[in-house]
């Protein structure tokens, strides 16, 4: 998959995205890095850490977020991502479900459209938006509530929806990404499960797989741990989920992650050659 100017080999190999929240109130690193400046220091810190893909976030999503306008997010975001590719030659993702944020921020340059709703938000706007600009995509599980029949498969056919949705739109199936969506829509038990099974979630849709568990409640609750505290309990997570297919990991800390996949990919690939 091409993202900006890089190729991905997501069947072979897996990468690193870095998170930066432009952001006064994000669970973790909220306010760290609103301003341009230091949101700049931050991505090149990441890059020598390892990073392969920048993912910009303008608004909030943790549980009990306040939403932000269109225009507050598009404030905070456009900026940064003109600095981010005037200064940095690195792919950009956009982590919106706004069409108009998208929009503006493909406009200021970003590469991929990182939707944690899965297209589902508006009325086919962002899905029309993204086959126009031939852009790739992360399309992220997400639904209103956790009345789950099922949730293993209820998942799986909330995904396939995104999916029909993409296709319908014109998005091509190679700039097609799919995300489980750790934390939204689902109980303790339910985030274990999709981590555990991460495999089949990829089996069953065909898609390249991001996993963003990067300091989440799911490690929290399992170690009694704050947000700040949690990296141990990412880098596991991360490993499973690496060993389970995962093409894309999402994370704050990407020095330990970087080097917690590169030592992953090591074995496995040593184990395939031998």
């Amino acid at each position: 998959m091409r993202i900006g100017n890089s190729d991905f080999d997501l069947e072979n190999n897996c990468y690193i995205m870095g998170i930066l929240n432009v952001t006064p109130d994000s669970f973790s690193d909220g306010g760290k890095f609103s301003s341009t400046d230091t949101a700049l220091k931050h991505t090149e810190q990441m890059i020598a850490d390892g990073m392969d893909i920048l993912d910009i976030g303008g608004e909030s999503t943790r549980p009990g977020y306040t939403k932000i306008s269109d225009d507050e997010e598009i404030e905070r975001i456009a900026p940064v991502i003109e600095a981010v590719k005037k200064n940095f030659d690195i792919p950009v993702s956009l982590d919106t479900y706004k069409f108009k944020v998208a929009k503006a921020g493909i406009a200021a340059g970003a590469d991929l459209i990182n939707d944690i709703w899965g297209l589902k938000y508006d009325s086919g706007e962002m899905a029309r938006l993204i086959a126009e600009k031939d852009l790739p995509c992360c399309l992220m599980h997400n639904r209103f509530t956790t009345d789950y029949s099922c949730f293993f498969e209820d998942m799986i056919s909330d995904m396939r929806q995104s999916l029909d949705i993409a296709e319908k739109a014109g998005i091509s199936s190679r700039n097609v990404i799919i995300d489980p969506g750790i934390g939204f829509a689902k109980s303790y038990e339910n985030n274990l499960e999709a981590i555990n099974r991460l495999d089949e979630f990829y089996s069953h849709l065909k898609k390249p797989v991001l996993l963003g568990i990067s300091r989440k409640s799911v490690i929290g609750l399992t170690l009694g741990l704050p947000s700040d505290d949690r990296l141990e309990g990412t880098i596991a997570a991360n490993v499973i989920g690496v060993l389970k297919g995962a093409s894309i990991i999402r994370v704050h800390d990407v020095k330990e992650n970087a080097r917690a996949l590169k030592m992953t990919l090591a074995v496995m690939k040593g184990c395939k050659n031998g």
